[in-house]
């Protein structure tokens, strides 16, 4: 008897466990397409990952005032802010292999066009620092795509998603003030 009833467990068990398995994956596939995350490798699924990653989305501490762009180094993050405090509009980038150090900069050169020290043509492009001979700057590849970063190639193209990279070039006109966190 003691048999007996291990077995229905058993299946039952297993049989809830298919059931759970069953609706589990009829539920992922009838996700609506503006639900779902975006295919590993596309443009979209680098947006969502600097939209949506675990960037915090907080203002950090001690990132000055006024009017200004604030870059987190720590966090791979970007903050438009209003003269009043007010952020405008906040987004994840891609870092480049040369960060700047802590402090405030400037916006001394802006381009609309160039190509990247990768090859991509880019768009957008607002630089604020040098180190070391290497150009510091926000830019948003053309064709979507994040940088493929070589550790041992300095680079300083800090990479937006296209539609921030817009926001970041029509906020960050000459002379803005750029403050770099940790």
């Amino acid at each position: 008897m003691a048999g007996t009833s291990a077995m229905m467990v058993a299946g039952l068990t297993a049989a809830a466990l298919a059931t759970v398995g069953y609706l589990g994956h009829r539920a992922a596939v009838t996700v609506p397409a503006e639900l779902r995350p975006p295919a590993p490798g596309t443009a979209a699924a680098l947006h969502h990952t600097l939209r949506e990653g675990n960037h915090p989305a907080a203002l950090p501490a001690r990132s000055g005032t006024g009017e200004r762009v604030v870059y987190a180094l720590g966090a791979d993050r970007v903050w438009l802010v209003e003269e009043s405090g007010t952020v405008r509009r906040s987004f994840g980038v891609s870092p480049s292999t040369v960060d700047p150090a802590p402090g405030a900069y400037r916006v001394t050169s802006r381009s609309r066009t160039a190509t990247g020290s990768d090859g991509v043509p880019i768009e957008h492009v607002v630089l604020f620092a040098s180190v070391e001979g290497t150009a510091i700057g926000f830019s948003a590849a053309v064709d979507g795509s994040a940088p493929r970063l070589d550790p041992e190639e300095r680079t300083g193209g800090i990479r937006q998603a296209r539609e921030d990279g817009a926001a970041m070039w029509g906020f960050a006109t000459l002379g803005r003030k750029v403050v770099v966190v940790r």
